[in-house]
């Protein structure tokens, strides 16, 4: 089935314990992480979305009970003047998870057929092949091991305008607003044409979409740890490992057990 953004904007309230349910999520999502430790298991994170959506605060509770060591969050901007030397794709190759371990890219490599699109910051002929590059590169991440997780949290203008008037507005939210965000405003229908041929081109069956409704920021961090919970659970095996005997012979005597 085709996706289609505007079925995502009803901005219905979350219903429920918002805490309890935000608990719950964050202490299943610390056993996967635990399970992708021990089973040398590695996962790929991908967040896209509109400006002042909510990827941040998803991340932030997505990864609030994971242990540091294990993963990594790659806040993703212009390239360098170094990275622009070589393919779109050689910036993501060197942050990719190893073994044991989960990469988070706050934006991604589908910059190439949206914002570069948009902005011709690369040629028709450029973003035009980016699908086939993007999809030939997810299935070698698939084909290694991978699991890979594309979410996209989609806002209404009415909610984005409403969460840049109150950037403008906290002094301590400033930091988070700038030009390119009404840059990219300006263009949301040539945005939303870019978005609706990137669904329909890589959204496949080892890397699939799923869109948030984000238009209510409890809500939508809920359905996303969940979803994000699901996709994960479903490729790494959830059972702890065994205790080893020579660790539980000297544990037993050094506590007297």
């Amino acid at each position: 089935m085709a996706i289609d953004l505007s079925d995502y904007e009803a901005g219905e309230a979350f219903d429920g314990d918002y805490d309890k349910a935000l608990a719950k999520v964050q202490k299943r999502l610390s056993h996967i992480h635990y399970a992708h430790i021990v089973h040398k298991r590695r996962a790929i994170i991908v967040f896209e979305g509109w400006d002042a959506a909510g990827k941040g605060g998803i991340i932030q509770r997505l990864t609030a009970e994971w242990d540091p060591r294990y993963f990594e969050v790659w806040p993703i901007s212009a390239p360098t003047s170094e990275e622009l030397a070589h393919h779109f794709l050689w910036r993501f190759w060197r942050r990719l998870p190893a073994q044991h371990n989960i990469a988070i890219f706050d934006r991604s490599w589908y910059g190439r057929v949206l914002v570069e699109r948009v902005e011709g910051f690369a040629g028709k002929a450029d973003w035009k092949r980016g699908y086939a590059e993007i999809n030939d590169f997810e299935a070698q991440q698939a084909d290694t091991g991978a699991t890979l997780v594309k979410v996209f949290v989609h806002v209404t203008q009415k909610t984005q305008d409403k969460r840049l008037k109150a950037r403008l507005e906290h002094p301590w939210k400033r930091w988070k607003t700038g030009l390119d965000d009404y840059r990219n405003r300006a263009k949301r229908e040539d945005y939303l044409a870019a978005m609706a041929e990137m669904f329909k081109r890589t959204d496949t069956k080892h890397a699939p979409w799923i869109v948030i409704d984000g238009n209510d920021k409890k809500a939508a961090r809920i359905a996303a740890l969940t979803a994000i919970a699901d996709a994960l659970e479903a490729h790494v095996p959830m059972e702890p490992p065994a205790l080893d005997p020579e660790v539980e012979k000297v544990a037993r005597k050094a506590l007297n057990l």
